[in-house]
């Protein structure tokens, strides 16, 4: 568990010495430029994804546009959107979350990228199909079918319809145009949402993929899907536009599973996509400070870029004292502290972190460690979720 910190001040000179030390070794490690491709952000705190839910008929308005400018302008370096979902008909559950596609939300999306490039951030959208997480009957095309891998649902509800070819190139195509869509409105990369149990996870995983075509069976044949899409990404944008791909152990629902209980599990499945064009990969922990694998001390981040190569961002419960989860549904968070987390950076086990909830209380939180103004941190209060500020 990471340090806390109450937030209270202590006026002795050596609570004084040690927040200024801290300080100092905050923006030590985190203000160093990021850079991936043609991307470059000024500092390694991330924005990470958060559904939101306040684009009606799937548009971002002014106000999703000021409230990821508010981020940037409180320090945030690389801002990482909400999912928005991708241009096939059975990818979202929700009219109110944001989609990447159509004039009207391309339009909105524009204006996102010109406000957080104008508070000095970079952003990168995060193209999302939720596959058999999708709700029978909701969504933007209500009459759509469920469809996965093998039509497994996640949570015991009815089974879906697998996916046919003609469905595997029907999405494929639809991250494609994502990808050149983003390219095309200023944005300075993508995020593929391979992670939580949705599409693209659920091929990557054994439970909800038992095809036994050349998309499921063995571990890397399970990769296949997600090596084309991001290969079809890589193909609709220049080579040097990055693509980051996120990716998780535990599901929605489903804590403890595993796509990989070893190392050599881990690379068989990071090694296609890395090969296909993956820049980077966003590996989604609920606790950031927890070893993946026994006998190292590595979380999943850590692993993921000593496997690959690649460049790796870490998150999971950052800044909070509680699990991230348990903020989520309402327990009242406290202010962590990040010395931990620190400790890993000077270590360059990752390159970069996200933060989620502490961002969603403190729109801030960036500036304030970044110039050891912990004490003014402002915790997490669930009530954050009711509005976009």
């Amino acid at each position: 568990m990471p340090d806390i910190s109450t937030g209270d001040t202590d006026t002795s000179a050596d609570s004084g010495t040690s927040a200024s030390t801290s300080a100092a070794r905050a923006t030590d490690v985190l203000v160093r430029p990021f850079s991936l491709g043609s991307l470059t952000a000024r500092n390694r705190i991330v924005m990470a994804p958060m559904t939101r839910e306040f684009s009606p008929g799937g548009v971002p308005g002014a106000d999703v546009a000021a409230y990821y400018a508010r981020r940037a302008a409180g320090g945030v370096g690389l801002i990482i959107t909400e999912g928005t979902y991708v241009g096939h008909a059975s990818a979202g559950t929700s009219d109110r979350v944001p989609r990447f596609h159509g004039a009207d939300a391309l339009a909105g999306w524009a204006g996102v990228a010109d406000a957080v490039h104008r508070a000095g951030g970079r952003i990168v959208p995060q193209l999302w199909h939720v596959g058999m997480a999708r709700t029978a009957g909701a969504g933007p095309v209500p009459d759509a079918p469920r469809i996965g891998p093998s039509g497994i649902p996640l949570d015991g509800s009815e089974p879906g319809r697998a996916m046919t070819p003609e469905d595997l190139d029907d999405v494929i195509a639809a991250f494609a145009a994502g990808a050149a869509a983003a390219e095309e409105r200023g944005f300075d990369g993508i995020e593929i949402h391979g992670a939580h149990g949705y599409l693209v996870d659920q091929f990557l995983w054994a439970r909800t993929n038992r095809r036994d075509d050349a998309y499921g069976g063995d571990p890397v044949s399970r990769t296949r899907f997600a090596a084309e899409v991001v290969a079809a990404c890589r193909g609709a944008v220049a080579p040097d536009f990055p693509i980051v791909f996120r990716m998780s152990q535990w599901k929605t629902g489903d804590y403890g599973a595993r796509l990989a209980g070893t190392p050599r599990e881990l690379e068989a499945l990071l090694t296609p996509l890395a090969e296909a064009g993956a820049d980077a990969f966003h590996c989604s922990t609920r606790r950031y400070w927890e070893p993946e694998f026994d006998g190292s001390e590595l979380n999943l981040a850590g692993w993921a870029k000593k496997l690959s190569g690649k460049a790796t961002i870490s998150v999971g419960s950052v800044g909070l004292d509680n699990e991230f989860l348990r903020a989520f549904q309402g327990e009242r968070s406290g202010v962590a502290g990040i010395d931990g987390l620190l400790e890993r950076m000077e270590r360059d086990e990752f390159d970069a972190v996200a933060v989620g909830r502490a961002l969603l209380g403190d729109p801030d939180w960036a500036a304030k460690i970044l110039t050891g103004r912990t004490g003014e941190l402002r915790a997490f209060d669930s009530s954050a979720l009711g509005s976009l500020r």
